[in-house]
């Protein structure tokens, strides 16, 4: 009797078709949004630290840039070749550690990777102020991840080379917000226009706590530029108070409307988007939130709805909606990698 595994074994391997779950829409990018790169210029050997660095424009820019790699890879040269990579992730990481390294590799760089601070000087109690004072002779660039929020402006008052913060306790997560944002624009480019029509508008639902989910406060920072695609942002949760002191009324300054609810499956049915989310990160180590929530193949969805989530998931996200359309969230992961390399070539300028 052939077992599981021989089976699996004697299985041709088959590629996914690149007509679903978003791996086709980046070539509607490259036609929606006119070349320019002179917004970019103003990213060029700067640190990306928030995503309130971020103007539309530059998304944008950066989404049309990563399209391009995304959908035409023949046409990449290399430009990084020489170049080098210091991967500093303090923290346990999986995606966002190799999306990096993959999207600098793609360009040609060489990478240097600290996965371990026990094996670093900071184990010897160094600071990051000195080793930051080192690091601008080791290498071109700078990804860091750290559990403790104030670690990439410790290492930024000493680097004379960019630094990139790949998570930083539960501040922020920018280049998650980036890949978020990508995925949503081949999702509807319709939201690249300057003008958005009222039946495109988006009803939006985050399960998640913005003001302890690094990943869920940048994002919606980046949402805010375009606030009048999004005709609501549903926040589900049992928090009472989800939102950190100042950051809803921020937000709605800049032009998103927010509901707070408690209750998912009343509101699936009117969503076009649910981006779920349950990890935040706390000191050295992370905490689950709104754990009761999970979308699976019962769920109460809107037929053509889709659902994004910034991985690793546990059981709030049900594998048997993989093999569904709702499923963007391993395009969300793939398209990281070309929104990572659009911004680590803007940064050194090898863009053009």
């Amino acid at each position: 009797m052939v077992n599981k595994l021989s089976r699996k074994l004697l299985d041709p391997l088959v590629e996914q078709p690149l007509d679903i779950q978003g791996f086709e829409q980046p070539r509607a990018l490259l036609n929606r949004i006119p070349e320019d790169l002179t917004p970019l210029l103003d990213l060029v050997q700067r640190p990306v630290v928030s995503a309130t660095q971020f103007n539309r424009q530059q998304l944008l820019q950066l989404a049309r840039l990563a399209s391009r790699y995304e959908t035409q890879p023949q046409l990449t040269v290399r430009p990084l070749t020489g170049k080098i990579m210091i991967s500093a992730f303090y923290e346990p990481s999986t995606r966002t550690r190799l999306s990096f390294e993959s999207a600098w590799h793609r360009l040609g760089g060489d990478i240097m990777s600290i996965t371990d601070p026990a094996s670093t000087g900071i184990a010897k109690g160094e600071s990051l102020h000195d080793i930051g004072e080192m690091l601008n002779h080791y290498g071109d660039l700078v990804v860091l991840r750290e559990s403790n929020e104030n670690a990439v402006y410790e290492m930024l008052e000493t680097l004379r080379i960019p630094i990139v913060n790949g998570g930083n306790g539960t501040d922020e997560h920018p280049t998650q917000a980036m890949a978020d944002i990508y995925a949503l624009l081949k999702w509807r480019p319709a939201l690249c226009d300057p003008e958005i029509d009222t039946g495109e508008r988006i009803r939006l639902a985050i399960i998640g706590v913005p003001g302890q989910m690094r990943t869920v406060r940048s994002l919606l920072i980046l949402m805010s530029q375009f606030a009048p695609a999004f005709e609501e942002v549903v926040i589900i949760t049992d928090e009472t108070s989800p939102f950190a002191e100042g950051q809803r009324e921020e937000l709605e300054k800049a032009g998103l409307r927010f509901r707070v609810t408690g209750d998912m499956n009343a509101e699936l049915p009117t969503l076009d988007v649910v981006y779920i989310n349950t990890i935040a990160w706390v000191g050295d180590d992370y905490k689950e939130l709104g754990t009761r929530y999970r979308l699976d193949g019962s769920s109460p969805l809107k037929p053509g709805a889709v659902i994004l989530h910034p991985l690793a998931r546990g059981s709030e996200l049900a594998r048997e909606l993989d093999t569904t359309a709702h499923n963007w969230y391993f395009a969300q992961a793939r398209g990281a990698v070309f929104m990572r390399m659009a911004l680590l070539s803007t940064i050194l300028k090898t863009f053009a």
